[in-house]
């Protein structure tokens, strides 16, 4: 079985927040993008426009009815991202009969050696968080990368080196940094929101962070839109625009 660096050097991995995440799904479609042209391309589909539609994804996003407890609190929808967590204990790395599953000492990013991956399912079956992909056309298992091929290329301009998902996020949710530097942006803001780990208790200990929903309480009278202005030609810009596409 492969066996685990000692200790890494890094621990790059993502911050993804919770209370900020609108479910939009620009971080899946711009994984997919970006990957099925990368590291670990191509990410193979099977009837993408039928029936049993099938592929390669990367990033996943589920999304959630979360009710108020004991009259606690109040309902509301919550997104949540799923991906590779790049573990420091990963059972898909100490399960794997090849080496083809490793965790790199350099930045503690999961890789998957092709060459050597025999599609034996074994890491798939391991990892608790659902996060390996059997590429059927190959034959081989594929997973998130962290976008390596984007983070290390001195190609891009300095801020362009994240991972694809969090340059697409228009609402900011996601994060990249060194998670082993309790200095870095990331692992303050860990510290101040209260991140926390996917399913602590099975003891993989995942790199990446969740920032939890922050509770909201509804004070102060309940907002009304605004009447809406006459469309007659004295009824200000509505009627001054009224004027102009009847003529």
């Amino acid at each position: 079985m492969t066996q685990l660096p000692t200790s890494t050097e890094k621990s790059l991995g993502l911050v993804i927040d919770l209370d900020t995440c609108v479910g939009c799904q620009a971080c899946v479609t711009s994984c997919k993008e970006w990957n099925t042209g990368g590291h670990m391309a191509p990410l193979t589909d099977y009837n993408p426009y039928e029936g049993g539609a099938d592929g390669v994804w990367f990033n996943r996003v589920h999304t959630y009815e979360q009710e108020a407890a004991n009259g606690c609190g109040h309902d509301r929808t919550v997104h949540f991202p799923r991906s590779c967590l790049h573990c420091d204990e990963p059972a898909c790395v100490t399960v794997c009969p090849t080496g083809a599953s490793y965790k790199r000492s350099s930045d503690g990013i999961v890789l998957v050696d092709e060459d050597k991956c025999i599609g034996c399912k074994l890491c798939s079956w391991a990892c608790p968080y659902g996060a390996r992909e059997m590429d059927m056309d190959v034959g081989v298992m594929k997973k998130c990368t962290l976008c390596i091929d984007r983070i290390y290329n001195e190609n891009l301009p300095e801020r362009d080196r994240v991972p694809a998902c969090v340059a697409a996020c228009p609402a900011g949710a996601r994060h990249y940094g060194d998670l082993a530097d309790p200095d870095s942006p990331v692992s303050r803001l860990v510290a101040e929101r209260g991140g926390v780990d996917l399913m602590p208790e099975m003891g993989y200990r995942p790199v990446n962070k969740y920032l939890p929903p922050r509770d909201r309480e509804r004070t102060g009278p309940a907002v009304t839109a605004p009447a809406l202005e006459s469309a007659d030609p004295q009824g200000g810009f509505l009627g001054w625009l009224d004027g102009v596409l009847s003529r």
